[in-house]
This record gives structure tokens, sequence and C-alpha cells, in this order.
């Protein structure tokens, strides 16, 4: 488990606090909703990605035809927004937040990205609708 993320960072002190490379940067953040089929949920989930980062959220297409899950080739069933600068550090922060700031060391790839789901969105601060 992971601790001390967010905030609560503690710096290193000394010669090598002065490195470049341990500085903390944030390059983009996606945020992603997979809702697995089109129409309203879909809709739905576009406007809180909307209403989140002030931003028009991207549509991805299913590539297969999975009749078990009832999802046609080429549909629309996920939405995804990528936010940059100092609107992607607040909303790192808020998500962050939410999970108190917490990770597991499986959430860690080897190439230093990182990703976390949050269940709820009225949790980030958006009003329920």
């Amino acid at each position: 488990r992971v601790v001390g993320l967010g905030s609560n960072i503690k710096m290193v002190k000394g010669a090598k606090a002065d490195n470049p490379m341990r500085q903390i940067r944030i390059h983009k953040l996606v945020l992603n909703i997979c809702v697995g089929e089109s129409g309203d949920r879909l809709t739905r989930a576009g406007k809180v990605l909307a209403d989140l980062t002030d931003q028009t959220p991207n549509y991805s297409k299913s590539r297969l035809t999975i009749r078990s899950f009832g999802v046609r080739r080429g549909e629309k069933i996920s939405t995804w927004v990528t936010v940059r600068g100092d609107k992607a550090f607040d909303i790192l922060e808020k998500g962050l937040k939410v999970r108190e700031y917490e990770l597991n060391k499986k959430n860690f790839s080897n190439t230093g990205n990182f990703g976390f789901g949050v269940q709820e969105h009225i949790d980030l601060g958006i009003k329920y609708d």
C-alpha cells in the first residue's frame, strides 16, 4: 500500500532535492467512463465528464460484436476526456481525496503510470441530476 500522495508528499532533503527527476509531474490525465452500451446511459456519462472537466468528451466504439453482452461492432460504448495542466492536477487531487490518498501497489505500472477507479462521481463534487 502506498501512502502519502497528494499534498502529504514528503520532500527529499539535501543534495538529492535539487534533482529535477525527483519532482512529481503530471503530463496528462485521462478520465474514462465505460458504460458498455449506447443510448441514454452513455449520454449521461458524457455529461458527467463535461461537467467535471469543462471539455467536450470523446466517444469510443466497440471493436467486436459480443452477443452475450449485447454489443455490436462500431457501437459507441464509452466516453473519455484528456486533461492537461493545472486542471489535471486539481481533478487528480479530488480523486485522491476520495481514495483518502491511499493506493495499492497494483495501481502502479513499471513505467511510472498509475490508475484507480471512483465508484460515485458525486464524491468528486459534482451535483447529482
